[in-house]
């Protein structure tokens, strides 16, 4: 009797080993599955962004320009003045590239890693309108004035412009909105890790 019930000892653990297998790969496989189809979902919520603007402002001035000319180009002549008024109208834009933005999914422990935030990018772009324009038969407004006239209102508006605040204000609104970029982590239950050091996380 003993020799017969060891060969079915033998198979009845063989059995169970098999079956103790074949659960535990199943269970793994089904794990691995979810933590792809997670870390998908998430990198592509982020790159679907791209390029993202958090922050923009307008602006406006209006430039007066008077020329005065001596006529012929000589002192004993009478001079010549003429006058333009230009009105700039100027949008100030701050841009974060979140293809930059480098993070890292702990897929294991359900973490998403900021490690690496993007600079801002300033983009400044004026528009210049004539608005009134006064000159003499003799003393035209010539195309190379109107260049001159043009870049000078351009060159102000750019001044006018706090990049720096600007800056500040446009990294401000970027972690406000890093809110909505993982609400879908958050929903899967992944916890956001910063190690940039920038981020309040208490108000993700």
């Amino acid at each position: 009797m003993k020799a017969n019930q060891k060969p079915l000892f033998f198979i009845a653990g063989a059995v169970v080993m098999l079956l103790l297998f074949f659960l535990w790969n199943s269970l793994t496989k089904k794990a691995e599955d979810k933590v792809q189809n997670d870390y998908y979902i998430i990198t592509n919520q982020i790159r679907k962004l791209n390029k993202l603007v958090v922050l923009e402002q307008d602006f406006s001035s209006m430039q007066k320009t008077k020329i005065t000319s001596q006529m012929l180009g000589s002192s004993l002549l009478p001079s010549s003045e003429k006058q333009i008024i230009t009105f700039t109208k100027t949008n100030a834009q701050v841009t974060f590239d979140l293809s930059k933005m480098k993070i890292k999914v702990d897929s294991i422990n359900k973490k998403l890693i900021i490690t690496e935030l993007p600079n801002a990018e300033i983009r400044i772009i004026p528009s210049v309108e004539i608005q009134s324009l006064d000159d003499a038969f003799f003393n035209r407004f010539t195309s190379k004035d109107f260049q001159k006239i043009t870049k000078s209102a351009k060159d102000n508006a750019y001044k006018t412009v706090n990049q720096n605040r600007l800056r500040d204000e446009g990294k401000k609104q970027l972690l406000k909105d890093l809110d909505q970029i993982f609400v879908l982590a958050k929903a899967l239950n992944y916890k956001i890790e910063d190690q940039t050091g920038q981020i309040d996380l208490s108000k993700l």
